[in-house]
């Protein structure tokens, strides 16, 4: 089966991803809302039947003075990679990207390569011969991720190099460190924690912490506690416009896509952290907190509420986004690798991003560019 593939409209493309158990919320049509400085298209794969089988969001970035286009299609699209034919569902979309103007393609199939328990991160972690998650021996390998990866390769997509922090550098993590729920009760869950998880959840009861839904005018009490650990743990911080954007249209499209938590104590915003669902997955999003008071633990407080809100939402995976690659103690990110490897679940390795240059030239030179900066 060869696929043809054209621009749809985002009501047909919501309602297939709405018709799937997992998509990443970076493939609904309004996260093209939440990028401005990109042009959004919505594109489908039609068989042979005309019956919709996949979807993407492509994301369109002008050259200066050129009209020409990276386009990027992030944790995307959303087709059968399993399928033994995969050339014939990408050559159709490498051809009208082509034909949009092009130079570049760059995308992220949402395929598993590997998967660590907690308790192998755990190990990595204490081994000092250990020096990056990916040099240690995965608890799972999934067969169907290195047959992928060759057939890309072969049709002449490239895999990006990973950053030496690739749960945190350019593009989407490849790392990333999700706790399953399907078929567990909440308390199964919650016996799954680590004991010191366990002994903060309820220090912070003990201690009177309340976490609460907010709502688009909490947004700015959010930011002020963002930009605090945006200076402590060394990053760049979103300005606010970014969040209220994301708010508005996310939740526009539907209620329940974008929540915020507050974790207050007597009368103080400790801690703060956005949730983002589509479908049966559930990803921490942002988080932020204040060094203040930090012994009533707040963090462990709002992830609890926020994991309890997943399971009651119907979620089978609850994902707490990038992690470090990196095991060395003096990476600053090894403790919120820690963090998340006390809620018992597992570090995921995706097959990365993957790039195919319809322009060579064009091509290095955005390379040439990139590296530069």
């Amino acid at each position: 089966m060869r696929c043809r593939v054209e621009a749809i409209t985002r009501e047909d493309h919501l309602a297939f991803v709405t018709s799937r158990p997992s998509v990443s919320h970076m493939q609904v049509p309004s996260w093209g809302e939440v990028k401005p400085d990109w042009r959004a298209e919505s594109l489908g794969w039609f068989d042979g039947d005309g019956r919709l089988v996949g979807t993407g969001l492509v994301l369109l970035r002008p050259l200066p003075r050129l009209r020409r286009y990276l386009a990027y299609l992030p944790e995307g699209p959303v087709i059968d990679w399993a399928a033994a034919n995969l050339e014939q569902w990408l050559e159709p979309m490498l051809a009208h990207l082509k034909e949009r103007g092009a130079f570049s393609v760059k995308m992220g199939p949402p395929v598993v390569a590997r998967r660590w328990s907690s308790d192998a991160v755990k190990a990595a972690i204490a081994d000092p011969q250990a020096r990056r998650l990916r040099d240690v021996e995965a608890t799972v390998h999934e067969p169907e991720a290195l047959g992928i990866a060759d057939r890309l390769r072969r049709m002449g997509w490239r895999q990006s190099e990973p950053g030496a922090e690739d749960g945190f550098a350019a593009g989407q993590p490849r790392y990333v460190f999700q706790v399953p729920f399907a078929g567990r009760s909440l308390e199964e869950i919650r016996r799954g924690l680590n004991q010191q998880w366990r002994r903060n959840i309820k220090k912070a009861e003990k201690a009177g912490v309340k976490v609460v839904q907010g709502d688009y005018d909490d947004l700015p009490a959010f930011y002020d506690l963002y930009v605090e650990t945006a200076e402590r743990d060394r990053f760049i911080p979103r300005p606010l416009p970014y969040f209220q954007r994301m708010w508005t249209a996310l939740t526009a499209e539907a209620p329940d896509r974008m929540r915020l938590y507050l974790a207050h104590h007597e009368g103080e915003t400790l801690a703060a952290a956005t949730m983002l669902t589509v479908g049966r997955h559930v990803w921490y999003s942002y988080g932020a907190s204040t060094s203040r008071k930090r012994e009533v633990q707040p963090n462990n407080a709002i992830q609890w509420r926020m994991m309890s809100d997943a399971h009651a939402l119907g979620a089978d995976v609850y994902d707490f986004r990038g992690i470090t690659d990196t095991l060395e103690e003096s990476n600053h990110l090894l403790g919120l690798l820690r963090f998340k490897a006390g809620s018992g679940g597992q570090a995921v390795e995706y097959l990365g991003e993957w790039d195919y240059p319809l322009n060579k030239v064009l091509h290095k030179a955005l390379d040439l560019y990139m590296s530069r900066r």
